[in-house]
């Protein structure tokens, strides 16, 4: 290549990155480079409905859309040797004015992990041509791939994204990606290019389970739209593999395809060959016919012209739906029950082809309000490695982590495993701690208050802490969480703020009430309602403590001030003076007692008999029972423990106040910062899972400044993103800005592209639930407060301008000058009064700000 046509391809690359950005306009938050994209995996899929997820690479992964985990699916039936490494892929085919012809896969360089297996390379297309350099650019839901190399006349830009929208769920439910393939011509004359994809047709298969028979792709064109549907006429109906897929071009150039390949006619297989070779040979798929195949792959290719300099915009849509998702596939955790729940996305579309035709007209305006969403959040004086956590996190909402039942309901893993879900049942003492769904979301929080207390709860006031499915079976557990149970009020309480819904809070105050006074029952928690929990307390170590300790004391603190604030809104002051007075003793007990002067400690009590424990609270670790009453195992004793003051944390976000002294909550946070932070883990002695290693830094679970007991629960060498979120955000509270983001940004640079996905924090399995604390983040920094009961919003009386939500309306507040100037830019809100912290409070007159308002407050 001579030096004047280089110099060209270097100017033509950065007009491109501008005329990129002038053109689609998508919002980036943060860019990984070359050294750090080998482990990025964002998941690209709505609310419920599976996903499928962009590599760093550009290719496309973890094929999840037939409602269970599938991580490092790539969708291939040949399961023989090295045509494991055969799923989907794009390519791109490039011919010049002089004749020269490239085709190259739509890929950056593979991991160098993978270069070394039995057969070889082991990743996907690993023998193909691609690309030398990719760099990754992203703001979730937005994730783009910069693809160049010095050999090529062309740069690509691959984007992938799926509409994502506060407040709207079912826009932000659709069972789609949406792809991109902007190509520039970085050269001084025309080329002739052509975008082509393949995806087999794996209905049937889900990447563990089920088999593709006498499957069927169909070209089909409708309004514009040209593409293959992708249906089966073997799978069984009833089965959870059964649904279709759609894979469509939105283009108008000239489109081929094929809906099979070459037929397979030895062993030594060369219809990859065959379909290379047809498309290196001018970027136009001629048709093959294979009636054998059970999985017959379907190709689509776009050919059109560029001018020099000229960039175009490709756009591919992949669809999918999946309506038979069954119980939790847990045997050996839940007693099976074998039976299907559905899917509610389902319920909105006929069939995959359908998503296409009802979301076409509506994609500029669904790709608009999602990039209007993410600018707001990332345009805000937020810092940085909040804006990061928040956003990136909420990626595992719109995994296999969470799904709608048909009936409407979110339901939950804790985490999940590469081919199945982890821990069953919307566990209560993990998703106590996520934040995301309430502020973004709220109507689908909700909805997991009605599991609880429509189902889980049961006359006794016993919240099962996994629900089981169907929801008519959901009591079948039968063990309570004391800080599932606490936390769940709590939960109620913020939703019931959030949305005002006093039907809601009619419907299910009997047993949220029951579900308090449960708390209360002979050998339970606080039997002797002294407003401390002394009793067998399951919790989300996965053990019982025994004696009084800060984690389940200020759930249990938290909980009573909650049901007081609801009594007393109902008139129940008799109850409310109660709960009042129950939380007085304990608060003051707490202080006097449990706090040792640096932190709040655990005073270990054992039971001495089971005869002493409520029936119901004993074996709720994973069924086993406690084997020594005398003196149990598995305690936090003198520990400094990282998520002490969680029921504190939940308290000052949903506006509840100090629960304990102010001096000594500040203090705890303060001794987690000198105990518990690590800056170096190589020197760390970790004897369970390890989420951070070598020059990381973080968080521990614990520590143990003074004396340990001899087995400590199992965890306290561990670090996990939740619990490190819980301790910094809580930080930020108290005004430890720098301690709290510094705890923020350890976190997010271990998540680095390199050595972890930033999509993917981890604890018991992938996309871990308690990580979506993260959120709370962004309400800590901005000090935001919305109640649609009273009316009311406050902020921070810092000048800049940042973003809220309150899982109904979102939009921006900008302070500056002792004014605030409000502005919603979706729903619709309500305002009796506006607060700027350390500023007052205004009262307003009634005042109804609808979507794309502004109302201006000064102080």
């Amino acid at each position: 290549m001579n030096f004047k046509v280089r110099i060209f391809q270097l100017l033509m690359g950065f007009v491109f990155c501008v005329g990129y950005s002038q053109q689609n306009q998508w919002p980036v938050l943060k860019t990984y480079d070359q050294d750090h994209i080998q482990k990025i995996k964002m998941p690209v899929g709505g609310i419920g409905t599976g996903t499928i997820s962009l590599t760093g690479r550009g290719s496309f992964e973890d094929w999840e859309i037939m409602n269970r985990p599938a991580k490092g699916f790539n969708p291939t039936l040949e399961n023989r040797g090295p045509a494991k490494q055969k799923g989907p892929f794009f390519a791109i085919y490039i011919e010049d004015g002089d004749g020269k012809k490239q085709t190259r896969l739509l890929e950056g360089p593979p991991d160098e992990a993978s270069y070394e297996g039995a057969w070889g390379a082991n990743s996907n297309h690993h023998g193909l041509p691609r690309f030398g350099n990719a760099t990754f650019k992203a703001a979730y839901p937005f994730g783009q791939v910069l693809l160049s190399d010095n050999n090529l006349p062309v740069e690509v830009m691959v984007g992938a994204f799926n509409p994502l929208i506060p407040g709207n769920i079912d826009d932000s439910s659709i069972p789609m990606a949406i792809l991109n393939y902007t190509v520039k011509n970085t050269n001084e004359k025309d080329l002739v290019i052509s975008i082509a994809g393949t995806i087999q047709n794996f209905i049937g298969f889900d990447g563990t389970r089920g088999k593709a028979i006498n499957n069927k792709n169909t070209y089909r064109e409708d309004n514009g739209v040209k593409g293959i549907h992708y249906t089966t006429e073997g799978v069984n109906p009833e089965s959870e593999q059964w649904g279709s897929m759609s894979f469509v071009s939105l283009n108008e150039e000239k489109t081929t395809h094929r809906t099979a390949w070459q037929k397979m006619v030895s062993r030594w297989d060369k219809k990859r060959l065959d379909y290379w070779d047809d498309f290196s040979d001018d970027g136009v798929l001629e048709k093959r016919i294979n009636d054998e195949a059970n999985a017959p792959l379907g190709s689509l290719a776009v050919k059109t012209t560029l001018k020099a300099g000229e960039e175009k915009n490709f756009r591919f849509l992949i669809t999918w739906h999946f309506p038979n998702r069954q119980t939790w596939d847990k045997p050996g955790f839940q007693k099976y029950i074998k039976a299907t729940v559905g899917n509610y996305y389902t319920t909105k579309y006929k069939d995959s082809w359908d998503v296409v035709s009802k979301t076409l007209s509506r994609l500029d305006m669904l790709e608009n309000q999602t990039k209007a969403f993410v600018n707001a959040l990332i345009k805000s004086d937020i810092p940085f490695e909040i804006k990061e956590s928040a956003l990136f996190n909420l990626a595992h909402l719109r995994t296999q982590l969470a799904f709608r039942i048909k009936s409407g309901q979110l339901l939950g893993w804790e985490g999940v495993f590469d081919d199945r879900g982890s821990c069953f049942g919307s566990c209560t003492h993990v998703w106590n701690y996520e934040q995301t769904t309430a502020f973004l979301f709220g109507e689908l929080a909700k909805t997991m208050r009605d599991v609880e207390y429509g189902y889980a709860t049961d006359e006794t006031g016993l919240m099962s802490f996994r629900v089981y499915l169907p929801l008519e079976e959901g009591q079948k557990w039968g063990k309570a969480a004391a800080d599932g149970q606490m936390g769940a009020i709590m939960k109620f309480y913020r939703d019931w703020q959030l949305s005002g819904d006093d039907a809601f809070l009619k419907k299910h105050w009997p047993m949220v009430k029951k579900s308090l006074e449960f708390c209360w029952i002979p050998g339970g928690w606080d039997a002797n309602k002294d407003g401390v929990m002394e009793g067998s307390q399951h919790n989300t170590m996965d053990v019982e403590y025994f004696g009084p300790n800060p984690q389940m004391g200020f759930w249990y603190l938290g909980a009573l001030r909650a049901s007081e604030e609801i009594a007393t809104y109902l008139g129940e002051n008799k109850f409310a003076k109660r709960c009042r007075a129950i939380y007085k003793k304990g608060s003051k007990w707490m202080d006097e007692n449990l706090f040792n002067g640096e932190y709040y400690e655990q005073h270990i009590q054992p039971p001495m008999s089971a005869k002493n424990v409520a029936p119901s609270l004993i074996g709720a670790t994973s069924g086993l029972k406690a084997t020594d009453f005398t003196s149990p195992d598995f305690q936090l004793g003198k520990g400094v423990l990282v998520d002490q003051l969680v029921g504190q944390f939940f308290s000052h976000l949903v506006g509840l106040g100090y629960l304990a002294k102010e001096e000594n909550i500040k203090t705890a946070l303060q001794s987690i910062m000198k105990y518990n932070y690590v800056e170096n883990m190589t020197s760390h002695a970790n004897f369970h899972r390890s989420y951070a290693l070598g020059d990381e830094s973080a968080l521990l679970m614990a520590a143990y400044p003074d004396e340990r007991p001899e087995k400590p629960f199992p965890y306290y060498t561990e670090v996990m993103t939740g619990f490190e979120y819980t301790a910094a955000i809580g930080m930020l509270q108290e005004g430890q800005t720098e301690e709290g983001l510094k705890c923020i940004r350890n976190i997010r640079d271990r998540y680095d592209g390199r050595k972890r996905s930033p999509f993917n924090e981890a604890e018991a399995g992938h996309h871990y639930a308690r990580s979506m604390i993260a959120w709370a983040g962004v309400l800590a920094s901005t000090k935001f407060h919305y109640s649609a009961i009273n009316k009311s919003m406050s902020f921070t009386s810092k000048p800049g301008t940042y973003f809220w939500s309150n899982g109904y309306s979102w939009g921006t507040c900008e302070v500056k000058n002792n004014e605030a100037i409000l502005k919603v830019i979706q729903g619709q809100l309500e305002l009796n009064s506006f607060s700027l912290d350390g500023l007052g409070t205004k009262k307003l007159k009634r005042q109804l700000i609808n979507s794309s308002e502004t109302l201006n407050i000064k102080f």
